[in-house]
């Protein structure tokens, strides 16, 4: 199980972006099954919303087996302290909220998520590129 940041998905989906091959790395040589707070799969599917195929996208991600992670009543609790300990923004910290939820690995592409994520031993370990 791998939590998701929005840019990973974003740049499976975007053959021009530097992270491209990365990410088809990450959905091919993953564990599986790939999990996203509600509002990063928001965030992933903000583009084609803009023309009108965002619930084929949200298929297209299932189909890859991308899931939203069920976050309970305490979410709130975690996301404020969380929010407040690292100084992220709140798409950041959600998927910050996810992994530690969970208590699994996540995947970003983010310098500033990937260092926090390190310090809690919570980011997942990826090939180098060219491997």
């Amino acid at each position: 199980m791998i939590v998701l940041d929005a840019g990973v998905v974003i740049a499976l989906f975007t053959p021009g972006d530097v992270h491209h091959e990365r990410a088809k790395r990450v959905i091919a040589d993953g564990p599986g099954p790939f999990l996203m707070h509600s509002l990063t799969v928001a965030e992933t599917l903000v583009g084609a919303a803009r023309v009108g195929r965002e619930a084929e996208m949200w298929r297209t991600l299932r189909g890859l087996d991308i899931d939203v992670v069920a976050m309970g009543a305490d979410e709130p609790l975690l996301l404020a302290g969380l929010r407040a300990r690292h100084a992220l923004t709140m798409p950041e910290t959600c998927v910050l909220a996810a992994a530690v939820h969970l208590n699994a690995p996540l995947v970003t592409f983010d310098e500033r998520l990937g260092v926090v994520a390190d310090g809690m031993a919570l980011r997942a370990a990826l090939r180098p590129e060219g491997e």
